[in-house]
């Protein structure tokens, strides 16, 4: 069942379609709901609240506003019901802490919906790390910007830093240890528009920036090594290797460049590929791709960047062995 009729709700309806799954359509909008019958939803399965066909369903796909995952993955988890809930996972970690905990309880997966990961651009990232073309790396950035209308239920760094913060993990493959923030209000709505973090991965920084002001669409990141630097634009999946180190010479630095190729990103569209996942786990046929775990861990650096805007310190973020 997908829970959610909104902009991001219709491209999970048109792939749900896509992948030939059984669907029941749930959204609290009558016009809403007859826009999904349009779009091939049948009309008895097309329902104002979602609980009404949990008994109908083995999963549930959440698409709904960030301040409504927790309820709702919490009645569909308590059904027994597998859940794909779109990032964030919950408002704050301490909610999706209880989501992990329910689904461990129900013996059900939860998929957080961090779509970066099924990128090709990410998949290119990953092979030239693994096979150490850039050498050691030393630091990395990210930025999720550009002129758009700003979300009601949660700010910037929330909706579109949250973005970063769980792809340099992943690509990393180390946890957050230490973060710092600057976030601000321009819009004067009580959630940050405009949001600078600086994560550190270990000993690997990472500085994002998000906000709703800068013209055009940019989602791109950079990754600095030793021998060279990656730079990937998730808007046209690209990717470009540029090699090249600063040597000493003679008592004096010389920056060298030896090459500049652009990698090959090949795959199907990222939410296919998230979905057809959930699905393939839910069937047992593959392991859980994005745990809540990995949810949570994303949450902890949004509240540690909020505290450290309220402290003007850095946040340290401590693991329990």
């Amino acid at each position: 069942m997908l829970v959610g009729l909104g902009r991001w709700g219709e491209k999970h309806l048109r792939v749900l379609g896509e992948l030939g799954v059984t669907l029941w359509a749930a959204d609290v909008s009558a016009a809403r709901l007859a826009w999904a019958v349009r779009h091939g939803v049948d009309p008895k399965r097309a329902v104002a609240d979602f609980r009404v066909a949990l008994d109908e369903v083995d999963a549930v796909d959440i698409v709904t506003s960030a301040d409504s995952h927790y309820p709702v993955a919490r009645a569909c988890l308590a059904a027994g019901r597998h859940c794909f809930v779109e990032k964030p996972l919950a408002r704050t970690a301490a909610e999706g802490r209880e989501l992990e905990a329910a689904a461990e309880a129900a013996g059900r997966i939860v998929q957080v919906g961090h779509i970066f990961r099924f990128h090709p651009v990410t998949a290119t990232l990953r092979e030239a790390l693994g096979a150490g073309r850039i050498g050691r790396v030393r630091y990395a950035t990210g930025r999720f910007s550009g002129f758009k209308r700003p979300r009601v239920d949660v700010g910037v760094t929330q909706t579109d830093a949250i973005h970063y913060f769980d792809l340099f993990a992943h690509l990393f493959g180390r946890e957050a240890t230490e973060v710092g923030g600057l976030q601000r209000d321009f819009l004067g709505r009580g959630l940050d528009d405009l949001s600078v973090t600086v994560i550190h991965y270990g000993d690997v920084p990472a500085i994002v920036e998000a906000n709703y002001f800068v013209p055009g669409t940019w989602r791109d990141c950079v990754i600095v090594g030793e021998r060279g630097t990656l730079v990937a634009d998730y808007a046209v999946s690209v990717v470009t290797l540029f090699l090249g180190e600063h040597r000493k010479h003679a008592g004096a630095w010389e920056a060298v460049e030896t090459g500049k190729e652009e990698l090959p990103t090949r795959g199907d569209e990222p939410l296919r590929l998230e979905l057809q996942a959930f699905i393939d786990a839910c069937a047992g046929r593959t392991s859980n791709p994005v745990p809540a775990s990995a949810g949570v861990r994303a949450l902890e650096v949004v509240e540690a960047a909020e505290r450290s805007v309220r402290l003007g310190a850095t946040v340290s973020l401590s693991r329990k062995p």
